[in-house]
């Protein structure tokens, strides 16, 4: 390649051919940025301000607390229940804060599950404990927890 200069109006002097030197000087210098916005990783986010629940023995297995209440999830329960006929069962054993039923769509139909959701543990306790295994318009229900706590963590070890 030829050298020449290039004058512009502002008077500055380009040249054509830099030496491999002042190009690789320039590469160093540039950052190299890879991924979404540029940052380090996930430990630059920012946690933000999300509801947590209480770790209250943390690493127990049993059951777990919603954000809301203690919910209970509620198997075999006949296609023609009414949500009428889950609460009458249900709030025998304290004050229900709320119960989902899931209909099918194509028949209108309950789909054989529930979620019933008490405020307090002790009455969530008391319906799972005396409701497991009981009966609803001839059929026999399974009352279990919705959340559960996993099994207690331990430290994998690397294997060399």
């Amino acid at each position: 390649m030829a050298d020449f200069s290039l004058e512009v109006e502002n008077a500055e002097v380009f040249e054509a051919d830099m030496e491999e030197e002042t190009i690789s000087r320039l590469k160093d210098k540039a950052k190299r940025r890879k991924g979404r916005g540029f940052t380090g990783g996930m430990s630059d986010r920012d946690d933000g301000d999300y509801d947590r629940v209480a770790a209250d023995g943390e690493g127990e297995p049993g059951p777990q607390r919603s954000i809301e209440g203690w919910i209970l999830f509620v198997t075999g329960i006949h296609e023609e229940a009414q949500e009428d006929d889950i609460h009458d069962k249900f709030s025998e054993f304290g004050e229900i804060k709320n119960i989902h039923l899931n209909l099918d769509r194509r028949t209108g139909f309950l789909k054989g599950y529930a979620l019933v959701e008490y405020e307090t543990y002790q009455e969530a306790l008391a319906a799972k404990e005396d409701l497991d295994g009981s009966d609803i318009l001839g059929r026999t229900i399974e009352v279990d927890w919705s959340f559960v706590k996993g099994p207690k963590k331990t430290s994998k070890k690397k294997r060399n």
